[in-house]
């Protein structure tokens, strides 16, 4: 077994061997390539080197790998936005009534006959926050609306007109390709988006503005792993500095290169004390970890990836973070800055969209009643209206929203 660090370099006269860069399991690093050598005395040579850092890509598959699949950080975030607001129950109305049966509310509750209401809208969530789209198919028998259905973002182009307007979209599964109409007699697909500054058709997700974020948060853990097979400790170099000068003769420059490939490369032989023949000497070339401040680093980085998500690092065990005053702050700020107005514009499209199926005076709106993170903001609303004995009971009813 290898080691994933890089082999101690040999300095012995115009002899260099240097190992290619690592490669940590698919995640791309920075990697220095050596660009000069300069022979200083008895062989010992300095490497000035420049790298380019490498990011991982921002499309809905590469941001999905990366981030939700692979940073407990990004994964935790998203979940939090999306099963928080999957919990928010809806109500719906009819001008100022509200509906407690309405056929909009049931369909909700059972899009499907694979997914239930939360399931479907932790999953529309995800979509919004891997990729700042989501879509929904409708099903329809006969004249009635029978069942949505979510289409994953990235098997979806667009078509566009002449005109630079949509006009359809394409719709990729199984090798087979769907043209769906944007619009028609009936209902047809909904898009949700969020909003792009250099996309008229497709929306921007919250994740790609943290993606920078992202990659030195899974480099850094990488980079953690790799040092702790290596026992904890740094690379360096060997060097090799006779008395009388002179350099390493072939047959000994290639008799202890192998010696240092079998006796001391790989996890087995981390830690093996190095037994060093007269004129080597070994020279660290790589910062420890607390030279690099590493602990700060990557909470720096994790607290990035929250704030690009919009959730209080708090709430995530971030430490260092002292924005709120407590946890139940932080969870009511995550809600009324996060999660509540990503179901109210949710909510608001759902309206609209169905609006053709049930009518025009439909409206679907958040019951915050139900919302477990604001319900010491609700007792102190009815604490509040009912001290107010200027108000009428129907008044104080309407106050509080019925």
């Amino acid at each position: 077994m290898r080691s994933p660090f890089r082999r101690p370099r040999l300095f012995a006269g115009g002899r260099q061997a240097v190992a290619d860069a690592p490669s940590l399991d698919g995640i791309q690093t920075a990697a220095a390539r050596p660009t000069e050598g300069k022979m200083l005395g008895t062989g010992f040579a300095i490497m000035s080197g420049e790298g380019a850092a490498h990011w991982s890509g921002r499309s809905y598959a590469a941001l999905s790998r990366t981030a939700f699949m692979r940073n407990p950080v990004a994964y935790r975030c998203i979940r939090m936005i999306a099963e928080a607001a999957a919990a928010v129950p809806w109500l719906a109305y009819e001008g100022r009534n509200e509906i407690p049966d309405h056929p909009a509310r049931a369909l909700l509750a059972r899009p499907n006959s694979r997914q239930s209401g939360p399931d479907f809208l932790e999953a529309l969530c995800g979509h919004l926050q891997l990729s700042g789209n989501a879509y929904v198919e409708p099903l329809l028998l006969g004249e009635g609306l029978r069942e949505l259905h979510l289409l994953r973002p990235d098997r979806i182009s667009v078509v566009e007109g002449r005109d630079g307007w949509i006009t359809a979209y394409d719709y990729r599964a199984g090798g087979v390709t769907r043209r769906l109409p944007a619009e028609g007699p009936g209902l047809s697909l909904l898009h949700l988006k969020l909003f792009h500054p250099l996309d008229d058709h497709g929306g921007m997700s919250p994740l790609s503005a943290a993606g920078a974020a992202v990659d030195l948060h899974n480099a850094a853990t990488a980079w953690n792993k790799a040092l702790l097979d290596n026992s904890a400790r740094p690379s360096g170099a060997l060097v090799y500095q006779p008395k009388e000068g002179g350099n390493l003769s072939a047959d000994q420059y290639q008799r202890l290169k192998e010696e240092l490939e079998a006796g001391y490369a790989g996890a087995v032989n981390a830690g093996r004390p190095l037994l060093l023949e007269g004129g080597l000497d070994w020279k660290t070339m790589a910062l420890s970890p607390k030279d690099m401040d590493f602990i700060e680093a990557r909470n720096a980085a994790a607290r990035d990836i929250a704030l690009g998500l919009g959730v209080p690092p708090m709430l995530i065990g971030i430490p260092g973070d002292n924005t709120y005053a407590n946890y139940q702050e932080a969870n009511r700020a995550f809600y009324r800055l996060t999660v509540l107005p990503l179901v109210a514009r949710t909510a608001a499209s759902f309206s609209a969209w169905l609006g053709d199926a049930y009518g025009d005076a439909l409206r679907l709106e958040p019951d915050l009643d139900g919302v477990a993170g604001l319900a010491s903001e609700r007792e102190a609303l009815w604490a509040r209206v009912g001290a107010a004995g200027f108000l009428s009971d129907d008044e104080k009813r309407e106050a509080v929203g019925y």
